[in-house]
């Protein structure tokens, strides 16, 4: 065992762990958005999907864990490894340098990682961490998107995650050996899309709610 250990301590282990984590992010956020989908067909309709993932009881606990958990890796090794570049290269570039397939995505990772933190948290405490007996999700949306701010606040920060995976959709594919000229293209195409169906299906949410609705 003292390889994989040793493997995991490595540059490589870590940009793995991160895309392995990122990738199980990917497929959550894809969950996510389908089941939040369901606002469209009217307020009963999401609140019997709502009922219907609290009836999972002791699998959402699972699942709750394990992106938790994930969390955590991603965060304390994207964290590392953000700190190592910086010590291998303490002095910047005087002039930025775009060159290389360089895109605003890949150039902010550890900053829109940073927020997008932070939003999750105040995400949870805005819905999940709610008194569900004393109010619904719906209900809850409904105060929130109804004050401007945090509309505003909401719609960025979706828009912030829409460029985080924009660069770490295909990344991790690289990361994970599908660095080909036959596939790669055909990758960046897909987290292009992903990134825009989450930026306009998560950010449209809360103008639908608060004014729509």
């Amino acid at each position: 065992m003292n390889w994989f250990f040793n493997m995991l301590r490595s540059s490589i282990g870590k940009k793995l762990l991160m895309a392995l984590t990122g990738l199980g992010f990917s497929l959550f956020l894809l969950i996510h958005l389908i089941g939040n989908l369901t606002l469209y067909g009217g307020k009963d309709l999401f609140l019997s999907y709502v009922e219907h993932l609290h009836a999972l009881g002791p699998l959402i606990f699972v699942a709750e864990i394990g992106l938790l958990t994930f969390a955590v890796i991603h965060i304390s090794t994207g964290l590392i490894l953000s700190w190592q570049n910086f010590q291998a290269r303490p002095i910047r570039y005087k002039v930025n340098k775009w060159g290389g397939g360089r895109t605003i995505g890949s150039a902010t990772m550890p900053y829109t990682g940073v927020i997008i933190l932070f939003f999750v948290i105040i995400h949870l405490l805005n819905f999940h961490f709610i008194d569900h007996a004393r109010q619904t999700v719906f209900q809850a949306m409904d105060a929130t998107f109804s004050m401007l701010p945090y509309l505003v606040f909401y719609t960025l920060a979706v828009i912030i995650v829409a460029i985080h995976v924009s660069h770490g959709f295909w990344s991790l594919f690289q990361t994970l050996g599908a660095n080909h000229v036959k596939y790669m293209p055909a990758i960046k195409g897909l987290g292009f899309i992903l990134s825009v169906m989450f930026a306009v299906g998560f950010g449209f949410i809360p103008v639908y709610v608060g004014f729509i609705m």
